[in-house]
């Protein structure tokens, strides 16, 4: 790392500061639209739609038109958090039997059958339509000049489209318009998606229905239909998305924000109403006995949303239990502070389970946006001619008959992607997320550490080293001691070495005191922080 004389030797960059207006994303040509959209009198809410289909251009591998989206939303018009699922759900023709006949013991992880209904576009429609101000053809534009004019591909996502290239080229479509002769675009290199960007004129023209009705619909439906998949033109056309009532927990003083399940957020939730169980002060950040204790609360979380969390609609899912604080505090005290537990399992019996960017404008409505295809490419299917990746969250359902997040048509499935916003004193604070499936929860909980228990600024909070535990161990990042490392081992964690997915940070925080923006970007992603 480079020396920085003048400011803070642990960061890579500044915290963005602006008085007006902030966009933060994943991908700076994202961020700039969404900057510019403010600037032309745009509010947060039209800026998050115009950078999120910019993002389906510019970072195909990570989001799209054939993906979900989950947004949590401050208007200061009305005063409230506001919560949208954009999430799709499985096709009606879909059979948890279809899959075991073929000898399936689980949903397959691409291809064909891991496909869902997309909710993306229907999402983004429900957020200009009651809170935007600009039409779908207005937003649409930068998107669809990226599309068609090009675009140079930037670092990160240029490896990960490398990555990618084997799944791509099990794909007709996808290898004909997401690969230059064979190969991914290199990084600098101008890529040009003129298919994507006719279906995106198609939906700047005649709005959602164009993607869920029209010429499109039927597209998508008759390319599944003969490749042997579910998802059918009456899927599309009775998809919508749900304004639900965002869940919350307080943690020392900050009242923070998570859409409901389907979602995984009642698990960041979770964690943090354990962990305010325990005193930070003495307790060194990223030192053994830190990330000891909240491996430890992660897998107490982590065991009650993979028993609980699945659709509302299909399964009673326990939401107010799994945030009470006398159960979390329950909880607390069966941690070990000296070894790691091996057998977490739920806390009781149930009678009867990424791109993020955010955007402030100078009003301070505040928008917390979430968009996914789940796995890079998803499920590595085009759409025809539409140049629309498919989503595979088909893969988040259970084939076990017994399992509450089991397959069954027109249900959605556990969810992974989950926007974050916090308030403080009855007022938006802190607008920020971590992409990266099964990361996000940990990611969201470390990342709030850093600025509430350590005081670390929003860039810092956001850049600082993570962890993250999975079924294959405990991942540190580099920076992490070695003598950390060996620290966890004598406790008793399987350390796993070599690079791991450690999720992507977006978060623009405003300060209660001088109502001026901080923003913070992660040098783990391409993006930037953006303001005027």
């Amino acid at each position: 790392m480079a020396d920085r004389p003048a400011g803070n030797p642990t960061l890579t960059r500044s915290v963005v500061h602006a008085p007006n207006g902030m966009a933060a994303s994943s991908q700076p040509l994202a961020s700039m639209t969404g900057l510019q959209i403010l600037q032309q009198g745009g509010n947060a809410f039209d800026a998050a739609i115009a950078a999120a289909a910019v993002l389906t251009v510019v970072e195909p591998m990570q989001t799209g038109l054939g993906g979900d989206m989950f947004a949590l939303i401050y208007n200061q018009k009305n005063k409230r958090v506001e919560a949208l699922n954009g999430s799709g759900r499985a096709p009606f023709k879909s059979s948890r039997d279809y899959y075991l006949s073929q000898g399936y013991t689980k949903v397959p992880e691409t291809g064909i059958l891991s496909i869902t209904t997309p909710g993306t576009v229907d999402g983004w429609a429900e957020v200009l339509e009651k809170h935007g101000t600009m039409t779908f053809a207005e937003v649409l534009q930068p998107a669809i000049e990226y599309a068609e004019k090009g675009f140079p591909v930037s670092e990160i996502i240029a490896a990960q489209w490398r990555r990618a290239e084997p799944l791509l080229k099990q794909n007709k479509e996808a290898s004909e318009y997401y690969l230059i002769e064979g190969r991914a675009p290199r990084e600098g290199e101008i890529f040009k998606n003129p298919k994507l960007a006719d279906t995106l004129k198609a939906i700047a023209e005649g709005g959602r229905d164009a993607f869920y009705k029209g010429k499109i619909a039927r597209e998508i439906a008759e390319y599944v239909e003969k490749q042997g998949g579910f998802l059918s033109y009456e899927d599309l056309a009775a998809h919508s998305s749900t304004w639900v009532e965002a869940i919350s927990t307080n943690y020392r003083g900050h009242d923070v924000y998570q859409l409901p399940p389907n979602g995984q957020g009642v698990a960041t939730l979770s964690m943090l109403n354990i962990l305010e169980n325990f005193d930070f002060k003495n307790v060194e950040h990223n030192s053994s006995e830190y990330i000891h204790l909240l491996t430890e609360v992660k897998k107490f979380a982590y065991a009650d949303r993979d028993c609980f969390i699945a659709d509302p609609d299909f399964a009673p899912v326990p939401v107010e239990k799994m945030l009470c604080k006398q159960y979390a505090l329950s909880r607390s005290q069966q941690i070990d502070r000296l070894h790691p537990m091996t057998n977490e399992s739920p806390g009781f019996e149930l009678v009867g389970d990424t791109v993020y960017l955010s955007v402030v404008d100078k009003d301070r409505n505040v928008i917390s946006f979430i968009n996914s295809l789940f796995t890079p490419f998803g499920s590595g299917v085009v759409a025809g001619e539409t140049g629309v990746f498919l989503q595979n969250r088909a893969v988040g359902f259970s084939l076990e008959e017994s399992h509450l997040n089991t397959l069954e048509p027109g249900k959605r499935t556990l969810h992974t992607i989950i926007p974050a916003l916090v308030m403080k004193d009855e007022k938006p604070y802190f607008s920020f997320g971590v992409m990266g499936g099964d990361m996000q929860p940990q990611g969201q909980v470390q990342v709030l550490l850093n600025h509430l228990e350590y005081g670390m600024n929003v860039q810092e909070a956001g850049e600082s080293p993570r962890f993250r535990h999975s079924a294959n161990g405990l991942a540190l990042e580099s920076e992490i001691s070695s003598k950390t490392r060996l620290e966890l081992m004598e406790k008793g964690h399987v350390v796993t070495s070599g690079l791991d997915y450690f999720g992507g940070y977006q978060g623009i925080l405003i300060d209660p005191k001088t109502n001026m923006l901080q923003g913070g970007s992660d040098p783990r992603k391409d993006g930037c922080a953006i303001g005027y």
